[in-house]
């Protein structure tokens, strides 16, 4: 079973607003058995963040969903999950997700590659707004328990 979505979302950048569209396939693993989540390159670490630290734990989505409740009710300007591998961070604006790696500053690009001026930060770190967020969270639970 296979279960494809596309979500549009308005963004900022610099001084002209322009749409981002995050997309997204959520797949049955042929050898395994498990879900496979798929994203678009600028969101692309959402995919294994859902894979590894959400899997089909029913309290973790119920610990993400409670979190921006807390946000929404303005009961907290920000909520911070860290899990084994990835980080999601949640305030008013949106939500980012981002690999515990990225965050010690302990890895070092060589040189060759600091020249090229290549970002390798932005496969790390991926943000989305909330309500888009949701429903990917909702989405992966449906996929991941329909068995």
């Amino acid at each position: 079973m296979q279960l494809f979505n596309r979500m549009g979302k308005i963004g900022f950048s610099e001084n002209f607003q322009h749409e981002v569209y995050m997309e997204y396939q959520f797949i049955d693993d042929p050898i395994t058995g498990g879900a496979i989540a798929k994203f678009s390159l600028d969101h692309e670490v959402i995919g294994p963040w859902l894979e590894v630290e959400v899997g089909t734990d029913t309290e973790k989505l119920a610990q993400l969903l409670s979190a921006m409740a807390d946000i929404e009710a303005e009961k907290k300007l920000e909520v911070t999950i860290t899990g084994n591998e990835y980080t999601v961070v949640f305030n008013r604006g949106d939500v980012t997700v981002q690999t515990n790696a990225s965050m010690d500053g302990l890895e070092i690009l060589p040189d060759s590659l600091i020249e090229e001026d290549i970002d390798f930060d932005q496969q790390d770190s991926s943000s989305c707004g909330r309500e888009d967020f949701r429903e990917i969270l909702l989405s992966w639970a449906k996929f991941v328990n329909k068995k």
